[in-house]
Order: C-alpha cells, then sequence, then structure tokens
C-alpha cells in the first residue's frame, strides 16, 4: 500500500513496536527511527526507561539517535546523533523533554543528508 501512494521515506517517531524482518528488507535504507540515547548505548531501551538508566548510571551526555531500521533493533546505520548535559537536577521528565528537543533538529538533518546523496 505505501508504494501505491508513492512512499519514499518512512519515519518513526515515538512508534513503540519492531517491525518485521520482511518490512525491514523490503523498505531497507528508506525507514528512519529516532532512539531517546546515544546508540549503541541503551540499544533496545525505550522511551522513560531509557532516561531512568541515564540517571541511574551517573552519566553526564545524553541525546538522541537517528538511524537506519534493519530487522536487527536499533542496530542500523547511524546517520546523525545530538548530544546534550545530564544536569545533576535532572529528572526522567526534563531528560525526556531535553532529548525530544533534538529528536526535531535531528531527524531534519538526517532527511537533507538523504536528499543530498
Amino acid at each position: 500500500v505505501l508504494k501505491e501512494y508513492g512512499v519514499e521515506l518512512i519515519l518513526l517517531i515515538g512508534f513503540m513496536r519492531i517491525l518485521s524482518p520482511e518490512f525491514c528488507r523490503e523498505w531497507q535504507d528508506k525507514i528512519l527511527n529516532v532512539h531517546p540515547s546515544l546508540l549503541p548505548k541503551y540499544a533496545g531501551g525505550m522511551d522513560t526507561n531509557v532516561h531512568e538508566n541515564v540517571l541511574k548510571n551517573g552519566d553526564s551526555k545524553t541525546g538522541c539517535t537517528i538511524h537506519f531500521v534493519t530487522d536487527d533493533v536499533d542496530s542500523g546505520p547511524i546517520l546523525v546523533q545530538k548530544k546534550c548535559n545530564v544536569d545533576p537536577h535532572d529528572t526522567v521528565d526534563t531528560l525526556k523533554t531535553k532529548v525530544q528537543e533534538l529528536e526535531g533538529r535531528a531527524f531534519i538533518e538526517a532527511i537533507k543528508l538523504i536528499q543530498n546523496n
């Protein structure tokens, strides 16, 4: 159905499901995902559990990653990473907000990279 509508690129934002290997292969190099960490750190983690782990582990930096989706979860080629500091007063909610603010800019940068290649 997606091809019938001329879809050229699929963006996964807050998509908390794992795509089938067949779908990933059919759309290879056409699916981008945003992950709320600096992959490969916290690969496989989702949403607030990533930010909880950042705080629990005392990380000084966190951020987001835009990567191509493959059938191996959170392991596809990385296009863009954006970083921010983890401050002593940060909470799960403040980290989530910081990272989400980076995600939009990261997606725009990733799309421009694809368009220019």
